[in-house]
């Protein structure tokens, strides 16, 4: 995502910023920020008073909403041109400023519909705030497709001094605990590429204007001169102004700093732009129907359908409260066709085609549970001699029905037609409800054999069905084909004997042990099943077998990930006792198990943003753990295991220092994590960190920041370290 930092706006009306922040995901604030809800002077809440609240068609230049509307009936539309100091788009987001703007190559990167700033300087404040309604690229590429719009409040003073401050703006009110690298707070709601909506959930709204109760007046069809500070309207609380206050020791607050002079740039909006909604046709066995025009626009527009070869004439449209409808007769075929929709009232006219689609309409879903039939019954519009052919899960409607074998049917099926239209419907269930699954049971013994006094494991968590108890219950074994019973020398205590998995102690005199399980649940009672194991006297003379520890194979994993380990292997085990060796501290749980785990730590990244970070390293050191297991007579065995960190490939695809004010520093990763990725100003690690960024789930990552560390003239080299491992270092930037 792209950010738009503090504007400048020079006397000469020439527009130029400064670009700051920084994103993949968030930006590397400090003081995080804190919007809490205005009060009135005697202490109760402020109740907002308005907001953005609707959203115009897109516009078929660009790809963006004509424009945005507040409850005060401003409507504002967006600044994509240079030529027009009032409302320009920034000259940086231009690839090629001294050429004309054009969509999609040379595009700006940022536009904005509303652009408002102050700056309040007071004792120990040089504070400035942004107030923007800005529309921007998802993936910082001008691609059709990743348009999104979204509000924005961007609050920054790096060099305020430690404390706990409530700053007061327009749209509300925000607390922070500065802590060392002062205030840098940026809040953006409405990221989604295409959700235009979302940005009307935004802090934005109403929008600001120069008040006009305050010479001079706004030019006319423009909210301001962004190069005048004025003094505004619009606040939804009354807070026209920036107000910056600090806490002090007994809890009250004390301000330092207040203006009401403001920087605001927007262009009341000349065009009204025309969305279609839906373009349908209908016809039957003769070819003769009709085309649907379903279209939004403002309120009291002239738009109208043209014909693009299905020989009507231009047609204009029934409106109200913005709607617009219109139904034209044709007698030819309208599949594969399109129409114009166009709004005279604009100038330029805006303009935009429509594919023509049949209408799909579903008349029957429903399923029945007793002999697994999904059934679907549906019709096209498009009746001529070519109807429209429908289908439904990749199956195709036979004289309009469709009938699916299925164990498990969706909640809504989707009907498609090849002609272009679609529709959707609940499935409706009949049929008697579903049973419980009888319960089937299944286990066994670990170990099969064991010697005197050996711990012995029966393991039912394999049984199926639906089950609500368990029972273990010794029973005679069989030797040879006799019957062994159960006698005072070779009876067990069983413990866990109602649990899916027990334990006992092996008796003292050899011979097979058999156990029955049973288990049970809503659909009745399983068949027993036996399970076996046998006892093994060692000879007298002879030491007891002696246990052999299994730790498992060495592992390479990622950083951040959950390592399980398994000493499953390990044999005549009583107890396990796994330890870390080496590497770096590790948390184990479980760690009296045969499966116990832990995260393999993450790198430590460089954290001074203030100044260099001389005693920064990295580590590939891997994590050894060592498994102790004991057995009969407190014999013991050890194995160690070795779980080594992956080897992460950073790439860097765009290192800038850009107009002396702004880093643009981007790359990608082979491992997709999520992880921190920090870049550092100079040939090493060491150096001072200039921000963060972290990688998506493409692999990407990207750092944009504003200049506030500027390098010095022999400096021409960035590096960068993830959380999971990889670097690089020495990277030369470009300046541009």
């Amino acid at each position: 995502m792209r950010g738009a930092g503090v504007h400048r706006r020079p006397r000469n009306r020439t527009f130029a910023a400064v670009i700051a922040a920084l994103f993949v995901v968030s930006l590397a604030t400090s003081a995080q920020g804190v919007p809490i809800a205005p009060t009135e002077p005697d202490g109760t809440l402020k109740v907002r008073t308005g907001r953005l609240v609707e959203v115009g068609p897109t516009s078929s230049e660009h790809g963006f909403p004509t424009w945005y509307r507040d409850s005060n009936g401003i409507r504002l539309e967006p600044c994509t041109t240079l030529d027009d100091p009032l409302c320009s788009a920034l000259p940086d987001e231009v690839p090629n400023p001294d050429a004309p703007v054009s969509f999609p190559d040379n595009f700006p990167g940022e536009i904005f519909y509303q652009l408002a700033s102050s700056t309040v300087t007071g004792t120990g404040v040089n504070m400035t705030v942004s107030m923007d309604l800005e529309g921007a690229w998802a993936n910082e590429v001008v691609v059709d497709g990743d348009q999104m719009v979204f509000g924005r409040v961007r609050i920054r003073d790096r060099v305020i001094a430690d404390g706990t401050y409530r700053v007061t703006h327009p749209y509300g009110v925000d607390q922070f605990d500065a802590a060392g690298e002062g205030i840098n707070f940026t809040e953006d709601i409405g990221t989604t590429p295409g959700l235009f909506g979302q940005a009307l959930t935004s802090r934005i709204g109403p929008f600001l204007k120069w008040d006009p109760e305050v010479a001079p007046a706004a030019p006319a069809g423009y909210v301001g001169d962004p190069s005048v500070e004025h003094r505004v309207v619009g606040s939804p609380y009354g807070t026209n102004y920036v107000s910056v206050e600090r806490r002090n020791d007994d809890g009250t607050w004390a301000e330092l700093a207040r203006t009401d002079l403001f920087s605001v740039q927007g262009r009341h909006a000349t065009n009204a732009g025309v969305d279609v909604q839906a373009a349908t046709y209908a016809v039957g066995a003769d070819g003769k129907g009709f085309v649907d025009i379903y279209a939004t626009s403002d309120a009291g527009q002239s738009i109208e359908v043209r014909d693009n070869g299905l020989g009507f004439i231009a047609t204009g449209l029934e409106g109200d409260r913005g709607v617009y409808y219109g139904r034209v007769a044709i007698d030819q075929a309208a599949d594969g066709k399109s129409v114009t929709v166009a709004n005279l009232g604009d100038k330029p006219v805006a303009v935009k085609q429509a594919a023509l689609t049949d209408v799909v309409t579903i008349t029957r879903a429903t399923y029945d549970a007793d002999t697994d039939a999904l059934t679907v019954s549906a019709s096209s519009s498009d009746q001529d001699t070519t109807p429209g052919r429908l289908t439904v899960m990749g199956t195709s409607l036979v004289d309009g029905t469709a009938t699916i074998t299925t164990v498990a049917p969706t909640a809504t099926v989707k009907v498609t037609s090849d002609k272009g239209g679609s529709a959707t419907a609940p499935v409706t269930a009949t049929g008697a409800g579903m049973q419980a699954d009888a319960p089937i049971a299944a286990g066994f013994a670990s170990p099969v054999d064991a010697a005197p006094a050996q711990r012995v494991t029966l393991t039912g968590t394999g049984s199926t069905g639906t089950i609500t108890s368990y029972a273990w219950r010794q029973v005679p074994a069989s030797a040879g084909g006799t019957e062994v019973p159960v006698t005072d020398e070779n009876r067990v205590t069983l413990t866990g004997s109602a649990e899916a998995v027990a334990t006992f102690n092996a008796p003292p005199v050899a011979g097979p042990l058999a156990f029955e399980l049973v288990v049970t649940g809503p659909a009745g009672t399983s068949a027993p099943v036996v399970v076996t194991a046998n006892v093994v006297v060692p000879d007298p003379s002879e030491p007891p077998p002696a246990p052999t520890a299994d730790a498992g194979e060495d592992q390479t994993v990622p950083r951040g990930a959950t390592v399980r380990l398994d000493g499953a292997g390990s044999t005549l085990v009583d107890d396990y006792a796994w330890s870390q060796v080496s590497g770096p501290s590790v948390t184990l749980a479980g760690a009296t198990t045969a499966t116990p785990s832990f995260v393999f730590p993450r790198m430590a990244l460089p954290t001074s943003t203030t100044g260099p970070n001389p005693s920064y390293a990295t580590t590939n050191e891997p994590v050894v753990v060592r498994l102790t297991i004991t057995g009969q007579g407190g014999q013991q065995s050890t194995d160690e295991i070795t779980v080594s960190p992956a080897q992460e490939t950073l790439t860097i695809t765009t290192n800038e220092f850009r107009a002396g004010r702004e880093w643009r520093v981007a790359g990608t990763s082979n491992i997709v994590a999520g992880q921190r990725v920090a870049v550092v100003l100079g040939r090493d690690l060491t150096g001072q960190v200039l921000g963060f960024a972290t990688v998506d789930a493409t692999g990407a990552w990207s750092f944009r920041g504003a200049g506030s560390v500027v390098p010095t003239a022999g400096t021409t080299t960035t590096s960068v370290v993830s959380a999971v491992g990889g670097s690089i270092t020495g990277a030369t930037f470009r300046r541009r």
